[in-house]
């Protein structure tokens, strides 16, 4: 019977000195060790029984883990709940059937527990006591109704992927619990044809993990009884692998042989990448189960198989391939055209040569191969189910954690992003969509033409985009930006030396740093050093000139807008949202009763720069707009206002001789007042009362 909230002790008052956190996790504890004394203690003291801990444990289903059936009696009369489930949907019962006990089994079970409930991965106590092995506790719950073939349940999401829809006989025969499977079959009747979401049926189960030394004995036992059973030999796995297939991989001549007795077998059956079993006997180089096999009548025209016994400097397998009338046959590839230009050479020897395949990746570790270089090891060409990629390898550890990071980087424009992985033997293959070269390579090719404008706006997006994943960069060099072959520009940290902001500004400020030497050496067209280029190498008569050597100076001084702020700067305009800006500050100060002072905030950095601006404009531009034809004589003086209200009265009130006369408007005004624009979108930024004046729409025009 469950326990009701009148037999619930009422919890004491949480101590001054302990937090509610504090007590769950001197709680969770005391569990684990299965400390009575310290368990009465701490619930004293006020822990909650059904509070829970790292995963959604509760008390009680440590208890259970614990295998203390003390523990559980205990909790339970203190008012645990045995329906309370981890964040895996799992229960104190699922638990109990993992361990196992039978006596926790009956005791939650007569607290109305439903035998059949599963976890949020489909689980049952039932399969879970099959997974475990535990075989007394799988009978006890086959005694008590649990359904011996129910399939595992799974959302629509995962369904839809093919996963779930395994029985608790598969699992016995996935984990090698011979005595298990055995009792299933001919004591509960479990139906050994069934298949789950991939298709597979026990047989299947039980073989793809026989390859390993610690599950050959067990899974060719299993094998072997299946067999006996009637089991469906044609069942294939999620690769298209056979029975036999897998059987051959597994080197058992017991299974091979127990298995050709099956007249409906298909002894030519090829997995998706068109090896048979004789192919796989082959490359495996077992001639005694090649020799069973083609004693069998297993075809010798599939495949090249003297090729391959001959990569495996096997002459015997070649010589008793020839007596089956294998032949060998010249590989001819049809012709293939990379899409990368840079690496089109290497590409095409690589998909012509032989290498084992890893997974769907083809690669080849050897220096004509390589394309970059990095502290961590080099980058190669791969061909990954025919796509052009970058191949990284890594350990499996050092991997997973590289993997875990490019996964979080699969919403962002311009941080490089994983294409595909595999893992063979200990190490992981990540897979990236090719690039042409990198940054330092492009700029210092003659014939690459770059705008650099686009090529800076790319760059502040992707440091803005790992910033806003929590990372500081800390290697802003060019080595680390990448080219495809459409231009565009992506980051990446194949150094690791990344680092997790977690609130050090220094971090950010010395990303700032880097990226205005990036700045200076780009707009250098990468013909001076990182670390040697500055704002001296500027071409001062640059159209962007002021506007680079202002966007350089707040980067290194760590300016209050940060990245996201710098990235809308003046420098990224176009030529006709300068002009446009400096038209339309006139028209937002035009009645003020004090123009003047929204250029004189008190913490103005720089003056006027053109304080004789009428000197220096064309004479007869000056004198048609002081005496329009129609309207009043105006005279203009040399501030800053009234050089804005002059550009704003020539462009809205066009006239076509001084367009005759000066061309363009912008082009005009922006090479005679090249300091204007950042002169004036900095004195409203520093000045409070005016700084929304400097916001534009949309700085990419």
């Amino acid at each position: 019977m469950e326990p009701t909230a009148h037999s619930q002790q009422e919890a004491p008052t949480p101590s001054s000195t302990e937090t509610a956190e504090d007590l769950t996790s001197m709680l969770n504890a005391a569990v684990r060790d299965a400390n009575v004394k310290d368990v009465l203690e701490v619930l004293k003291k006020g822990a909650d029984v059904n509070s829970k801990a790292e995963s959604g444990w509760t008390p009680l289903q440590s208890a259970v883990q614990a295998d203390s059936e003390d523990l559980v009696r205990l909790l339970l009369d203190k008012g645990a709940c045995p329906h309370a489930r981890k964040d895996n949907g799992g229960t104190a019962f699922t638990e109990a059937a993992i361990v196992g006990n039978v006596k926790i089994l009956e005791l939650l079970l007569d607290l109305g527990l439903n035998i059949n409930d599963h976890d949020d991965n489909g689980f049952t106590a039932f399969m879970e006591a099959a997974w475990y092995g535990k075989k007394e506790a799988l009978e006890f719950l086959y005694s008590k109704g649990a359904n011996v073939n129910l399939r595992r349940a799974v959302s629509e999401e995962k369904e839809k992927l093919h996963k779930g829809g395994a029985t608790a006989l598969m699992d016995a025969c996935m984990e090698g619990h011979f005595l298990v499977v055995k009792t299933l079959v001919q004591e509960m009747g479990a139906d050994v044809n069934i298949r789950d979401n991939k298709d597979r049926n026990a047989l299947i189960h039980a073989l793809k993990q026989g390859c390993t030394k610690e599950r050959y004995e067990s899974a060719v036992s299993i094998g072997c009884f299946l067999l006996d059973c009637g089991v469906d030999v044609n069942s294939k796995d999620e690769c298209g692998k056979t029975a036999l297939i897998l059987a051959v991989e597994m080197q058992s001549p017991d299974l091979v042989k127990a298995l050709l007795e099956k007249g409906e077998i298909d002894i030519d059956d090829a997995d998706e990448e068109g090896n048979t079993a004789l192919m796989m006997a082959v490359k495996k180089n077992d001639y005694n189960i090649a020799k069973l096999l083609c004693e069998k009548g297993a075809r010798t025209d599939v495949g090249n198989l003297i090729a391959v016994a001959n990569r495996n400097r096997a002459h015997n397998m070649a010589r008793l391939l020839r007596q089956y009338n294998a032949r060998f046959v010249p590989e001819t590839l049809t012709d293939w055209e990379p899409n990368s230009k840079r690496w089109r050479d290497q590409l095409k020897k690589l998909y012509k040569i032989y290498r084992p395949m890893i997974g769907k990746l083809k690669t080849f570790q050897y220096i004509q191969q390589r394309i970059q270089n990095t502290s961590q090891g080099g980058i190669y060409l791969g061909l990954h189910g025919g796509t052009e990629v970058a191949v990284r390898i890594r350990r499996s550890t050092e991997g997973d954690k590289e993997k875990r990071f490019f996964e979080q980087c699969g919403n962002c424009e311009h941080l490089l992003k994983l294409f595909q992985f595999e893992k063979a033997e200990g190490y992981m293959y990540l897979c990236f969509p090719l690039w042409e070269k990198n940054l330092e390579e492009h700029l210092q090719e003659p014939e690459d033409q770059m705008d650099y404008k686009d090529a800076l706006r790319m760059i502040f997006q992707a440091v803005r985009e790992l910033h806003s994943l929590g990372f500081a960069h800390q290697n802003l060099h060019p080595s680390n930006f990448f080219i495809d072959l459409g231009g565009k520009i992506y980051l990446a940290d194949f150094d690791n030396k990344r680092k997790l902001i977690e609130g050090k500004k220094e971090l950010v400020n010395s990303d700032l740093e880097d990226l205005s030497r990036l700045v200076l050496y780009v707009l250098k067209g990468g013909r001076k050093p990182l670390q040697q280029v500055s704002t001296e190498d500027l071409a001062a008569d640059s159209p962007d000139y002021q506007e680079a050597l202002d966007l350089v100076s707040s980067l290194l001084s760590h300016d209050e807008r940060g990245l996201e702020g710098l990235s809308k700067h003046p420098y990224f305009w176009s030529k006709q949202t300068r002009f446009k800006f400096l038209k339309s500050i006139w028209n937002k100060i035009k009645d003020l009763s004090n123009r003047k002072a929204v250029f004189q905030a008190p913490n103005a950095t720089g003056s006027f720069p053109y304080p004789l601006w009428t000197k220096q404009i064309d004479r007869d531009v000056l004198n048609i707009m002081e005496n329009p034809r129609k309207g009043r004589p105006f005279k203009y003086s040399n501030d800053v206002t009234d050089l804005l209200r002059l550009i704003r009265n020539l462009d809205e009130h066009p006239n076509t001789s001084i367009s005759n006369r000066i061309g363009d408007h912008a082009e005009y005004f922006l090479k005679l007042f090249p300091a204007l624009t950042i002169y004036v979108y900095n004195s409203l930024r520093q000045n409070p009362e005016y700084s929304h004046f400097a916001d534009i729409q949309d700085p990419s025009l």
